[in-house]
């Protein structure tokens, strides 16, 4: 009932989408998704099983999203015989680098998933992951995906921001978009373009940003917008009737990945399997002891914290890669850290959000390791970052691929 009514106050506060002036529902006469190969297998589970279990992974624009709820509503619209299990396996602040590595838990884990929709294009890009890293978050998260369940459909959607518009407005392809389009393109997954449909419809005189979308944090209108663009992708792949006899096929899976390291064996390691060596401290349920903000699942569980310099733990893993999953508040320090018999580098915890936030970050210290085991040694340096108040690092999770 919740999302029934929040789908008509947004529907009723939102202005009109004008019709372009080719094809309605669009400006220019084209669409901005790539249906690639298509919806049919969740849509066989929805018409003919009549169940359906769809989760949605992203950021805050997702774990808050109202366009989240008014999917939800088309879909119990257009399948309503059709037992429907919504997942809201967003996190606020994460991109496809803490997403591919928290995927088995938030979304594998659960019974079958039939649908996954994907967004990442907006963190990725201000929380400066670099090309080949938005490459292998990305690919970790839909080459996981279907090695664990073949069978499930992946949407993969570019939301927009600012920069976005500016490069789309130049004729130029946002490089966040880029990459994660490769991704789409190597696992034929659908995708939708929505920084571009949101270019495109400013640059029509359908609406301003300033004006009706507000920010990269939707207003109710940008909201509706990009539920209706999902709408259309649904209303493409499944405009035909199914077949007799219709059955959910496996999606073919190339045997490479664009990138053998990306994080497509990505999981969260225990805090428990690290050797605590001297000055760190398992909380069972940490909460800040000043007034600074947090994000869910990164307060009242449990932690390994150290506020001292020369706190050092050690980690036995195996894999290619080791990092950390933190709360990077106003009180985050440098660690310095070592793998095996590699040179010790440093890390600065502090991020451009931590003087108002505990913040949740994912830093990948170690990415192109040899498979096999390994050690890490993890010290809290005497360095720190100028703006931050303390030498914090606080563990919410190891990161292992």
């Amino acid at each position: 009932m919740q999302v029934r009514i929040l789908a008509i106050v947004l529907a009723l506060s939102a202005p009109a989408l004008a019709a372009g002036p080719d094809r309605p529902g669009v400006p220019y006469g084209h669409e901005y998704f790539t249906l690639r190969g298509g919806l049919n297998n969740c849509r066989i589970r929805f018409e003919l099983e009549r169940t359906g279990r769809v989760a949605f992974m992203g950021g805050s624009i997702t774990e808050g999203g109202a366009w989240r709820d008014l999917v939800c509503q088309d879909l119990r619209t257009r399948f309503p015989q059709t037992k429907f299990e919504f997942i809201n396996a967003g996190i606020s602040s994460t991109g496809s680098t803490p997403g591919a590595f928290r995927l088995v838990r938030d979304v594998l884990s659960k019974e079958r998933v039939d649908l996954l929709f994907e967004e990442a294009a907006v963190n990725d890009q201000y929380n400066g992951y670099d090309d080949r890293a938005q490459i292998r978050g990305m690919e970790g998260i839909v080459r996981h995906t279907l090695l664990a369940n073949p069978e499930m459909d992946v949407v993969l959607l570019h939301f927009a921001d600012p920069p976005k518009l500016e490069m789309i407005a130049k004729g130029q392809t946002p490089p966040v978009i880029a990459n994660h389009e490769k991704v789409a393109g190597h696992y034929a997954a659908a995708s939708i373009d929505l920084a571009r449909e949101v270019a495109e419809r400013i640059k029509a005189g359908e609406f301003t940003w300033a004006g009706d979308f507000k920010n990269l944090h939707p207003s109710p209108f940008g909201h509706r917008l990009y539920a209706r663009s999902i709408g259309r992708l649904f209303d493409a792949a499944w405009k035909l009737p199914l077949p007799a006899g219709a059955k959910p096929q496996a999606h073919t899976l190339p045997a490479a990945p664009l990138d053998e390291k990306s994080y497509f064996r990505g999981r969260l390691g225990e805090l428990k399997d690290a050797e605590l060596v001297s000055g760190w401290t398992l909380e069972p349920a940490w909460k800040p002891g000043d007034r600074t903000g947090t994000r869910r699942g990164f307060v009242n569980v449990p932690m390994l914290t150290a506020e001292q310099s020369g706190a050092t733990l050690k980690l036995k893993f195996t894999g290619t890669a080791v990092g950390l999953f933190v709360a990077a508040g106003p009180d985050a320090g440098v660690v310095e850290f070592s793998v095996d018999d590699l040179p010790a580098r440093q890390q600065d915890l502090f991020t451009p959000w931590s003087r108002g936030l505990h913040i949740p970050w994912a830093y990948v210290l170690q990415a192109d390791l040899p498979p096999g085991p390994h050690e890490l040694t993890l010290r809290i340096a005497k360095d720190k970052n100028a703006a931050s108040r303390g030498h914090a690092c606080r563990i919410v999770h190891f990161l292992l691929n």
